[in-house]
């Protein structure tokens, strides 16, 4: 039986911000050389700067289903002061992967059969599509050469909306890949995966593909090495996003651009302490808490703001209804709010789509949703 032998540049360091139990149970080895720590609070073991690299063989498995249909939720980047290193999943709004088997496509390769819904002006090729990029890596993780497979992506999430529409692509292909054949590979094999999809679509970021597909509220602590903090949000304790999306598209790229390149200490001192207050709000469940920190930041917001029409008059009609905080959710356009009522939420919305038509002349949706504590996940699957 064939077998290959990788080697990677990335280390990543998973780690959990609580003593819950480890959420990669069995974790096989991995074709990346892979720190695995976890830890309670904070208490981080030193990382070595230097790569190690392992050389790991395994045989290539085979597919224990015929066909599998994966979901990957929305995410919210940043959270005001979290500028590339926090992001969020939001339940109820994703992308949908099919993926088959398909004698038709070229064994170890990935062929691009149908993408519906918001994704009409992507690529079918799978080198230039997220999902398909994702998938690839997937399939050289695990060597797989002797079957070819077919995506039909299912867009829920419209492009350049700010809501990770890219990783949710990606999230949903990486873990559809992996359930195929067996679920061979550790979340962190995914992030990675995903990663790669999203460094060749949207840059080298990691605050949307690892909620995609992790859920909850996570820190990257680390870029190099690549390290993760899952950041539990209390069961018991009532969070909801108000997300309003305007007709207009905010690629990354050009809000990227729009970034200064140096900031004052000053700045530099009040977006770290508010990051630092917004990781404690979520630990300790406190949705004002989180408000407040999530509106208070003063490098990205002030230089993007601007290129969304109508985006202050907006944040400043969510806090008169009573939002708990406002900005930008990632890239943007879509701006979210944060509060602990459904009601609540949805006249949070109401007032921001006004506003936006009146401050913006933009039309937009409301949507009030919770937190997505699951990440990506298999919806359906038939054997073979």
């Amino acid at each position: 039986m064939a077998a290959i032998c990788y080697q990677s540049p990335i280390k990543l360091s998973f780690t959990t911000s609580n003593a819950f139990s480890n959420p990669i149970p069995n974790n096989p080895p991995s074709l990346y050389p892979i720190i695995t720590r976890f830890s309670s609070g904070f208490n981080l073991s030193a990382v070595p700067s230097k790569t190690q690299t392992t050389h790991i063989t395994i045989p290539e498995p085979e597919p224990i289903f015929s066909s599998v249909k994966s979901f990957a939720p929305a995410t919210v980047a940043n959270l005001g002061p979290g500028f590339d290193f926090l992001g969020c999943a939001v339940d109820g709004i994703g992308d949908f992967i099919t993926l088959r088997v398909d004698s038709k496509v070229k064994p170890g390769e990935v062929s691009i059969s149908d993408i519906s819904g918001a994704g009409e002006k992507l690529s079918k090729d799978p080198l230039s599509n997220c999902a398909g990029i994702a998938a690839i890596s997937v399939m050289k993780m695990l060597n797989i050469q002797s079957v070819g497979l077919s995506i039909s992506l299912e867009k829920g999430l419209p492009l350049g909306s700010g809501l990770g529409s890219s990783a949710a692509s990606a999230a949903a292909a990486a873990v559809a890949v992996n359930e195929l054949f067996g679920g061979k590979l550790s979340v962190s094999d995914l992030v990675l995966a995903g990663l790669e999809s999203e460094t060749k679509v949207s840059g080298y970021h990691a605050d949307n593909i690892a909620p995609a597909i992790m859920g909850g509220f996570v820190l990257i602590r680390s870029y190099d090495p690549l390290e993760l903090i899952e950041l539990k949000f209390p069961l018991e304790k009532d969070l909801f996003f108000v997300l309003v999306n305007p007709e207009f598209e905010a690629p990354t790229k050009k809000m990227r651009a729009a970034l200064p390149n140096e900031v004052t200490m000053s700045h530099h001192i009040w977006n770290s302490s508010q990051a630092g207050a917004l990781v404690a709000a979520i630990l300790q469940g406190d949705s004002r808490g989180l408000g407040k920190a999530l509106s208070s930041d003063k490098i990205v917001e002030p230089k993007r703001g601007p290129l969304i029409p109508g985006m202050q008059g907006v944040k400043k009609a969510a806090l008169e209804a009573g939002a708990f905080g406002c900005t930008i959710s990632g890239a943007g356009p879509t701006l979210v709010a944060v509060t602990d009522g459904e009601e609540r939420g949805r006249e949070i919305g109401e007032r921001m789509v006004e506003a936006f038509m009146k401050e913006g002349k933009l039309k937009a949706l409301a949507m009030v949703k919770k937190l997505d504590r699951v990440g990506a996940r298999l919806v359906s699957s038939n054997p073979r």
